[in-house]
């Protein structure tokens, strides 16, 4: 071994927290061997616990999601918005920090579902409208109900952990750049290396690598599935290995290389390809219904968001809980798995930033491009099949899976050819974004909060990354994926609270350091003032004019 490897190694060993690793990769290891070993049993045990959870937690998340999309928009618009993350200038442009945050955290998942959620919501509408599936009256509120999913919500999990840990470690000495940073105020700052702060990093490496994975598997299946939809090539098994291992080659190099030269140059061109697909999909599909359509869609969603954000299903029998259970709250649960490694990474890269800024990039700067895409792409793909243009029933039937709906739609396009490379393109370009900016926030996260871990971490989680992902894939024909699905749902769950915490803290520290906005700084919410006595006031002597 030569001088220079043995300085990596011995970097790598000297970085590491060894409790948060050494638990995580454990953890994250341990499921993939169990699955091995008894696959059937593990599947059910977590389904059992999946379910349960969700009967009991269902309604804990829709309301708390929809405290912190109402906590952000106050941000946006209220005093608290100029406070900064630390000092000095932000790190990159606004565009790039766009570009990043979005192709990170999101954009994988936006392609992914684009051109198929509609169609499910289109045969089978939310419970809550009471419209029949397969209607021209369920069209705009097909649309409109993937503009919820998939606009403020979502990404609000993510940007609420981004502020909250950002802040107390950029603000505050001795605060690490971790998960458990963002609960500083409840925790104690000396307590971020306590078991309560332990459990969570812990549980943020297993979740991310388990939700990323099953997600990155997703968009690796979507790319064998368009080679094999568009030109015949069967890849097998053998196959989509070497597809995972390409694409885990390039995310690998993109995260050695940093964020600078890796992450945010790629991040740029997934945006330039996505607004291009987007706006191509939009002038050759229906344009003028589109249009129609985008602007009753929007509506709908923006007069009807409370109702949306706090349907429960109760009084419309079982149907309706198991329809919310099965889309908006598996969906919430599924982003809060998500929330400490894009929360991290955005607050890796926001410093010198604005609460103001990260708050409206967050969720109205990244909502702004999702709606056009979900309006776009969802919106043709529902035209289509009302009109019987191409055929989506063996998806929406789930006979099919979720990943050929694109490949269907733009193969009837004119020069569809040319649409398919570039989604199967989009799709390479947001996996290897979505990986390796992942990858770089679990480094941070087994190293006790460095902004920069050794390559040797970065590598060894990218592999780690890869693997799962690849055995994702080949186990998802045998319910291997969704089993792993609902084990992030339940460590997702969870994370609705340290979101909900996290929130509390903010709301706590402004209030107190920034200067309160409903009360007066003296104001006393419980008891009397301690300057109140029990004298009654001396009355004014009467004026010679009574």
């Amino acid at each position: 071994m030569s001088a220079e490897d043995s300085g990596a190694i011995d970097r790598f060993l000297e970085e590491l927290d060894p409790i948060v690793f050494v638990f995580g990769a454990l953890l994250s290891v341990g499921v993939i061997v169990a699955f091995f070993l008894d696959r059937s049993f593990v599947a059910g045990t977590i389904e059992l616990v999946h379910d349960e959870m969700l009967s009991y937690l269902s309604w804990a998340l829709l309301v708390i999601v929809f405290l912190i999309v109402v906590f952000l928009l106050f941000l946006i618009v209220g005093p608290w918005g100029k406070i900064k993350l630390g000092d000095g200038d932000p790190e990159y442009s606004f565009l790039s920090f766009f570009a990043m945050l979005y192709s990170a955290g999101f954009a994988a998942g936006v392609v992914f579902w684009g051109p198929t959620e509609a169609l499910f919501y289109y045969d089978d509408p939310n419970p809550l409208y009471g419209v029949e599936g397969g209607s021209a009256e369920a069209i705009p509120l097909a649309v409109q109900q993937t503009l919820f999913h998939w606009a403020l919500p979502q990404l609000a999990v993510f940007t609420i952990m981004g502020i909250a840990i950002g802040y107390f470690a950029y603000n505050y000495d001795g605060v690490p750049l971790r998960v458990s940073s963002a609960l500083t105020p409840i925790l104690g700052k000396e307590n971020l290396d306590g078991p309560a702060a332990k459990v969570i990093d812990v549980l943020a490496v297993f979740a991310t690598i388990g939700g990323v994975a099953t997600s990155l598997g997703f968009i690796g299946s979507q790319f064998v599935t368009g080679l094999n939809e568009a030109w015949g090539v069967d890849l097998g098994d053998s196959g989509i290995l070497l597809v995972v291992t390409a694409m885990t080659i390039l995310f690998t190099i993109s995260m050695v290389l940093g964020i600078d030269r890796g992450i945010r140059r790629l991040s740029n061109f997934n945006m330039g390809l996505f607004a291009v697909m987007m706006i191509a999909t939009f002038i050759v599909g229906p344009t003028m219904f589109l249009l129609l359509l985008g602007s009753q869609a929007i509506g709908g969603m923006i007069s009807d968001f409370v109702a949306m954000s706090l349907y429960t299903g109760a009084g419309a029998g079982a149907d309706g809980a198991a329809w919310v259970e099965g889309w908006t709250v598996f969906y919430w649960a599924w982003a809060l798995s998500w929330s400490p490694f894009a929360g991290l990474f955005i607050a890796r890269i926001a410093k010198g930033r604005t609460v103001r800024e990260v708050a409206f990039t967050g969720i109205v700067a990244t909502s702004a491009a999702t709606i056009p895409w979900f309006v776009f792409v969802g919106g043709t793909a529902v035209f289509f099949q009302h009109e019987g243009i191409a055929s989506f029933a063996d998806v929406m039937a789930f006979e099919a899976g979720a990943e050929v709906t694109g490949f269907i739609m733009f193969e009837a396009f004119p020069f569809g050819a040319a649409f398919m490379i570039a989604f199967l393109v989009l799709v390479t370009t947001f996996f290897v974004t979505s990986a390796d900016s992942s990858t770089l926030a679990v480094s941070m996260m087994t190293t006790g909060g460095k902004a920069q871990p050794s390559n040797v971490n970065r590598i060894f989680w990218g592999l780690m990354l890869g693997l799962t992902a690849a055995i994702l894939m080949l186990l998802g024909g045998e319910g291997g994926a969704g089993a792993l699905e609902q084990a992030v749902v339940i460590t997702g769950a969870p994370f609705a609270f340290v979101c909900l915490f996290a929130m509390l803290s903010l709301a706590r520290n402004f209030s107190a350091n920034h200067g309160r906005v409903l009360l007066q700084d003296r104001s006393v919410l419980i008891g009397s003032s301690p300057d109140r006595t029990d004298e009654p006031a001396p009355s004014a002597e009467p004026s010679d004019d009574d």
